[in-house]
């Protein structure tokens, strides 16, 4: 209870080296998987976004944006170009949706990729990484759903980014779960 009690996010500019090696990473994605999954379909997959491959993502949605907004500062065009070069890895997270599978609602299957999120980020957590669960106008864009190499009944769930803490990530005010619970009556 104490990890999913003080989960928090880490923002990603205050996630720095060290990242997780390759057998630590795969022991995250061990644990990620294990989530509600109606009718056995893993309709989620990982991309590692890692090493050169984050400037070289950032090039391309300043690119992008210097293309669609000419008038673009320099500011918008940095934030792009930094948009994955904070965190030493970034683990996208594919929501696949056969729309050939007709037995499996889209949004069930949407949502176990969302489970898929948030179980990285906990168990990022619990070997001691910060994390932070963003998307972004990246997630929706398809020229970069292009870059990224997805099909076209994919989607990107979510950017997790994790480092490890530069900064203690502060709390934030949570909802009370009494105000939000409510009995149904029939």
């Amino acid at each position: 209870m104490t990890l999913l009690d003080f989960r928090r996010s880490v923002p990603a500019r205050q996630l720095g080296e060290p990242g997780p090696d390759e057998a630590t990473l795969l022991r995250l994605l061990a644990s990620a998987v294990r989530v509600p999954d109606h009718g056995k379909r893993v309709p989620f997959r990982f991309l590692r976004i890692a090493g050169p491959a984050r400037a070289a993502l950032g090039e391309a949605l300043a690119t992008i944006t210097r293309r669609r907004d000419p008038g673009a500062g320099g500011a918008a065009l940095d934030k792009d170009r930094q948009r994955f070069g904070h965190a030493p890895l970034v683990v996208a997270v594919i929501a696949v949706l056969d729309p050939d599978d007709t037995q499996i609602p889209g949004q069930e299957r949407l949502l176990t990729a969302g489970c898929v999120c948030f179980a990285l980020l906990q168990a990022a957590q619990s070997f001691g990484f910060g994390a932070c669960w963003l998307t972004g106008w990246p997630a929706y864009d398809d020229e970069v759903r292009g870059l990224l190499g997805l099909a076209a009944h994919e989607c990107v769930a979510g950017f997790i980014h994790i480092g490890t803490p530069t900064l203690e990530a502060p709390e934030r005010e949570r909802p009370d779960p009494r105000a939000l619970l409510s009995d149904l009556v029939l």
